[in-house]
């Protein structure tokens, strides 16, 4: 015979002990840790050892990859670490080297978890002999070019520069940063890793074994490709800059656009400086704009512009340029 229905209902007791372990089991399925992170990073590749002078070697590599991501990277020579470096660094410098004497190193990748990658494989540069006190720097190098590569990357070139002993090194700048450096014997630099839509310039300086550098080239612009389905970039271009007793003077040409443009942003070593403004039509063609800073003789600027558009919004940043107070 069928129970009545209210003999199959719980009684309050029951169904309050129910629901606590109704919720017991969720909160422990909520709780519950999240897996352990063991697998550790792939090795970087593309290591490369360059000595500079008699005491410093420079080291490059390219990214590591990891199921979640890299944090950083360990630098070891003959075995032993020497550098801690962030993950969005793939160079560095070596430092306090015994002359003449041949130099091993490895790289290794780290992710949040602590999990090391394996070694990277070995490279070996031989540190320059140690010369006479040296206080001459080199030529500048000339006739520097930047051209595509891919579509993250750029092939520069340039014409060698002179040393009283011999040129040791060339090392690339970006906006006023090194972001690569060869032999002295080469003449020609590969570099990856640049942003879709972007417009860089490059210069170039050599460097002799006493660790003196030259002036920097002439600036190479580039501008890389947009991305699919991207707008082109809306940078100023031709940008100029002269730097005089408390002042920067820049020449620029604005973007071409539906209506004149009429106002810009200024940039002096990545912060914003100041905003420029025509009042009436602005001139065509080229513009020219005059910043005030302060007189410290050898003080380094590098300077970024960029428009407003017409549908209001600031367009690309132009190719940066770097002066030196006099």
């Amino acid at each position: 015979m069928q129970r009545p229905l209210a003999a199959r209902l719980l009684t309050p007791t029951a169904a309050v002990k129910a629901a606590v372990a109704i919720a017991c089991f969720l909160l422990a399925a909520c709780s519950a840790p999240p897996a352990k992170d063991t697998s550790p990073p792939t090795a970087p590749t593309g290591v490369t050892a360059t000595s500079g002078s008699a005491s410093t070697v420079h080291v490059m590599w390219s990214a590591a990859t990891d199921d979640r991501a890299v944090t950083g990277y360990a630098v070891y020579r003959q075995g032993r670490e020497v550098k801690e470096l962030p993950a969005e660094t793939l160079m560095t410098d070596v430092t306090g080297l015994a002359p003449a004497t041949p130099q091993t190193f490895t790289v290794r990748a780290r992710d949040a978890a602590g999990n090391l990658s394996p070694d990277s494989a070995a490279v070996t540069a031989t540190t320059l002999a140690a010369t006479a006190e040296d206080r001459t720097p080199p030529t500048r190098p000339t006739a520097l070019r930047a051209a595509p590569a891919g579509p993250d990357g750029a092939t520069l070139t340039w014409r060698p520069a002179r040393d009283d002993t011999r040129v040791t090194a060339y090392d690339v700048y970006q906006a006023d940063a090194r972001v690569h450096t060869v032999p002295g014997t080469e003449t020609t630099a590969r570099l990856t890793g640049l942003r879709p839509g972007t417009a860089y310039a490059f210069t170039v300086r050599a460097r002799d074994a006493a660790e003196n550098s030259s002036p920097d080239s002439a600036p190479a612009d580039l501008t890389t490709a947009p991305a699919p389905g991207a707008p082109p970039n809306t940078a100023p271009t031709a940008v100029t800059a002269k730097a005089t007793k408390g002042a920067v003077t820049l020449t620029w040409t604005p973007p071409a656009t539906t209506t004149p443009v009429t106002e810009h942003q200024l940039y002096l070593n990545g912060r914003f400086a100041t905003t420029i403004v025509w009042g009436a039509q602005p001139p065509p063609g080229p513009v020219t704009y005059t910043l005030a800073v302060p007189t410290t003789p050898g003080t380094r600027y590098t300077v970024t512009l960029r428009a407003r558009l017409p549908d209001g919004t600031w367009g690309d940043f132009s190719a940066p340029r770097t002066v030196v107070t006099p």
